[in-house]
């Protein structure tokens, strides 16, 4: 279910390979239009957030910070979790278990970040820790080929309708590098489009526009990235159509390839309009470039098969992260046999990791991918997910806060702002003051958010209908105080 304020926009449950999804509009004030496959259920705030619970304190984390910043630029070692867009104090995170994690204050939250994407079927999962236990009894690095590397693969082959090969790497970013530079050698053009508000890492070519955490830097986006890097990236604001037909004609011949998320997570959760990647895959065929899909945040959450699947839509090139590794560090890009054969050693273009195809990695993503086969996987989190996104939206209106948003399976997001929200321009609407009121009341009522209005939420198999009721209750309970 995708939705914004003002248009309720229902997706379908469930999208064959070659299916193209379905709109169902209906008029709604301050609201999205649940599907009917998700959403059925009403939420009750029978979950009481006034239940006597300790002292909510961040003493420990605030002592811990100070000194962080003293050992880390900014205390941190990525820039989003150092509260800067929501003030306040960043918390300190101790252990996670499940839905749940825990601070070094000791206070216990309900998470929707689950460390950004990879906890899909819970944090630190019993049959996951333990095949890791196993496996570290062989050793935690070999630097050479393991028959994990080769079940790993075979399993993201089989799900994943663009991918004939695949070469697994470290991290999202590592994966996007790869891919960018495996399209421009295989096409021998120069030229990418990327979107507004999309983030593919931190690579010099992705640093335009990018969202995020560098949404209110210039271009390029970050100090220290030459024109020269980004001198070849093209950029067009999600969702239009014509904006990437223009930069076709007016770039006849040098464009390598367009790379995209399918679904928006770095601008906020903000997803395509229903002719949208269809366009896309078309004209980038009638142009012979390349589509990739960023589906790093999207792989292996909105189906078994990625964002690809859900959508019937078939990329030449595909990056994936997070989930495929467990939480583990963890990258991968491929796609099409004939374009994957020129990576090194099969063909010239270089691409090499000392720690890929990691042990660890291999088999905390094999046994998350195994649950993930499970019956019921994703209607679970299609309908936990809609069902707290639809509280929050029904709480805001219920409040008079001006509020929109969505969710397609396990990733949601929502908007301090009027909607529609169709690119990144639309999102900059947002009220980013009152998210950081409402973000900070959230965590002394114990629930955990991604710290900025600009990044999806994510839910996992591990969240139950007493953490949706609850954190919907809590929601109400801070939104009647900012």
């Amino acid at each position: 279910m995708a939705a914004v304020n003002g248009v309720g926009l229902s997706w379908p449950s469930k999208l064959t390979k070659n299916q193209t999804p379905k709109w169902g509009f209906s008029p709604s004030h301050r609201r999205c239009n649940p599907s009917s496959s998700s959403s059925s259920a009403t939420i009750r705030m029978t979950a009481s957030v006034d239940e006597k619970k300790k002292t909510f304190t961040l003493e420990k984390s605030e002592e811990a910070f100070s000194k962080a910043k003293e050992l880390m630029p900014g205390g941190v070692n990525s820039p989003v979790r150092a509260f800067k867009s929501v003030g306040g104090q960043p918390i300190i995170i101790d252990s996670v278990k499940g839905s749940r994690m825990r601070d070094i204050d000791g206070n216990e939250y309900i998470d929707y970040v689950g460390s950004w994407g990879p906890a899909i079927i819970g944090h630190a999962d019993d049959e996951v820790l333990a095949a890791l236990a196993e496996t570290m009894k062989k050793g935690t690095s070999f630097g050479a080929p393991c028959l994990l590397e080769n079940t790993l693969a075979e399993m993201v082959i089989s799900a994943v309708p663009s991918i004939e090969m695949v070469r697994f790497v470290n991290s999202g970013t590592e994966a996007c590098m790869g891919v960018l530079r495996l399209a421009r050698a295989f096409t021998c053009r120069p030229k990418i489009i990327k979107f507004e508000g999309c983030y593919h890492g931190h690579a010099d070519p992705f640093l335009v526009k990018a969202g995020s955490g560098v949404a209110t830097l210039g271009l390029p986006d970050s100090p220290g990235v030459p024109k020269a890097a980004t001198i070849d990236t093209l950029t067009a604001p999600y969702n239009d159509i014509s904006a990437v037909e223009s930069l076709f004609e007016e770039h006849k011949g040098e464009i390598a390839a367009v790379i995209l998320e399918p679904v928006v997570g770095n601008a906020g959760f903000i997803p395509p309009k229903l002719e949208f990647l269809a366009a896309i895959r078309k004209i980038t065929k009638e142009n012979d470039a390349l589509l990739i899909f960023d589906e790093v945040m999207t792989g292996f959450r909105l189906a078994y098969g990625g964002a690809q699947e859900y959508f019937g839509i078939t990329p030449d090139l595909t990056t994936l992260g997070k989930i495929i590794g467990g939480g583990l560090p963890v990258g991968a890009y491929g796609g099409r046999r004939d374009i994957m054969e020129m990576v090194a050693p099969a063909g010239p273009m270089y691409q090499a990791g000392t720690l890929s195809g990691n042990p660890l990695a291999m088999t905390a993503g094999i046994h998350t991918l195994k649950r993930l086969q499970g019956q019921g996987t994703y209607e679970h989190l299609d309908k936990i997910t809609a069902e707290l996104t639809q509280g929050i939206l029904d709480a805001g209106k219920k409040t008079g806060h001006a509020m929109c948003g969505g969710s397609i399976r396990g990733m949601f997001g929502f908007f301090f702002a009027d909607g529609p929200i169709y690119n990144f321009s639309d999102a900059k609407k947002s009220d980013t003051e009152k998210f950081g009121r409402f973000y900070r009341g959230m965590l002394e009522e114990g629930v955990y958010f991604a710290p900025s209005q600009f990044e999806a939420g994510f839910t996992s198999l591990a969240h139950t209908p007493e953490d949706i009721q609850r954190t919907v209750a809590a929601a109400e309970k801070v939104l009647k105080q900012i």
